[in-house]
């Protein structure tokens, strides 16, 4: 199997200085792929509307569609998807944040997000993605993708790249659409509208970014204000809405295992024994590292997966592992120290879970700018990456967070402050 997470593979990102006492350089594309599996803090965000004054604001090219209006029978097409990635694309090079609105009115955003949410909400905790199409007797090759994190022009190429989503192509998504990028709600918008147009050729996983802790520490909640002012607010609160119904895993083919951080503990239940009955059940824990036992995939599918921040406790402890557990050379399974939350898992805990799900194993891991792996049938064993670096030019970004002042979500998390922020 290939235990394919977030470590395995992500997008460019953009390296730009936060804002004054200098103006921004342009962004230049580092290395988020390292060796230990984490990724680099990135900062971007779009430039002020006082860069871009109204009166002086460019005309659309007569072939876009603006502003983007939702179809009237509800039913997406391939052209409307296309609309959507080109104004997506101008407006991010020629509009400042504020004229979004212009390209996504509030009316046509409040449609999209209500059918994906619906949509989203419906499917299990980890979803089955089957490639093999009765229709025509063939099998579709799989496109996994791990950390968007707002990169709207690495997206495109990559769409591009890979070839679009197809009765051939599936795409598998593995979460952190936004965040730290300048675009994380176009990157998000977009591969909603993918998912509604076609629901079983691209499927959308949760990742540890999709919380309301990192979405208001790393930039997505400010972005959201910038773009739509006084209706702001709405927005966010239907984007951590939707957040909500993301999946947490995915098993591809029945032999390959996808999440955003990795493998998860069992949670003992036991009955009261002063009272009977399910409601009077006890969830008992052990944080001790040589009592912590691996999970099984009927305790993914029960998981609460609606928590988007802690406390994770009970059975909501299981997302938390999902969405923030590292591998680990060390056997056995121990507390995420470094993060405070999740777990490390070793080697031994990755062969006993193939080998209880009979799935296949396939140790890969790659360095690069950027990357995304292809799974092709017939036995989806032999992960293909294909590695490419950030597009450029780029627009000139500033940043929507402080990334100096702030940790990486992707070496550690402040709990307590976390919680502290939440209450």
């Amino acid at each position: 199997m290939h235990l394919v997470l977030r470590h395995t593979m992500t997008l460019p990102t953009d390296s730009t200085p936060p804002p004054p006492p200098s103006p921004p350089p342009p962004d230049s594309a580092t290395d988020t792929a390292t060796s230990n599996g984490g990724t680099s803090t990135t900062a971007t965000a779009a430039t002020s509307s006082s860069e871009n004054p109204p009166d002086s604001l460019p005309t659309p090219p007569q072939e876009l569609q603006l502003p983007i209006s939702w179809p009237q029978d509800g039913a997406l097409s391939l052209e409307w998807i296309h609309n959507l990635m080109q104004c997506f694309d101008w407006s991010s090079k020629n509009l400042p944040p504020s004229e979004f609105p212009s390209v996504l009115p509030v009316q046509a955003f409040d449609s999209l997000i209500l059918v994906a949410s619906k949509m989203l909400h419906k499917e299990p905790n980890c979803v089955t993605v089957d490639p093999f199409r009765p229709n025509s007797g063939t099998t579709a090759s799989v496109v996994v993708v791990g950390d968007v994190h707002g990169q709207l022009h690495d997206l495109l190429f990559l769409l591009k790249d890979a070839g679009y989503p197809s009765d051939d192509r599936i795409f598998v998504f593995n979460g952190d659409y936004v965040d730290r990028g300048a675009w994380g709600l176009e990157t998000f918008m977009l591969l909603l509208a993918w998912k509604v147009f076609m629901p079983h050729n691209v499927y959308l996983l949760r990742g540890n970014h999709e919380s309301k802790y990192c979405t208001s520490v790393y930039g997505f909640e400010k972005e959201v204000m910038a773009k739509y002012g006084d209706k702001g607010k709405h927005v966010y609160r239907k984007c951590l809405g939707c957040f909500e119904g993301l999946p947490l895993a995915s098993i591809v083919a029945g032999c390959v295992f996808t999440a955003h951080g990795g493998l998860f503990r069992s949670l003992t239940v036991t009955p009261s024994k002063r009272l009977k009955g399910k409601k009077n059940r006890k969830i008992h824990l052990n944080h001790d590292s040589k009592t912590l036992t691996l999970g099984s995939l009927e305790e993914l599918s029960k998981a609460r997966r609606s928590v988007l921040d802690p406390p994770w406790e009970g059975p909501n402890l299981i997302p938390g592992d999902v969405l923030w557990s590292d591998p680990s050379k060390n056997p056995g399974l121990a507390p995420n120290k470094e993060r405070g939350i999740g777990l490390l898992w070793g080697p031994d805990c990755t062969e006993e879970f193939l080998k209880k799900y009979q799935l296949k194993a396939t140790e890969e891991r790659y360095n690069n700018k950027g990357a995304y792996v292809v799974l092709e049938p017939p036995n989806f064993d032999n992960a293909i990456f294909h590695g490419f670096t950030a597009v450029t030019p780029r627009p000139k970004v500033n940043a929507y967070y402080n990334f100096e002042e702030v940790i990486d979500s992707d070496e550690e998390l402040d709990l307590e402050s976390m919680v502290t922020s939440l209450g």
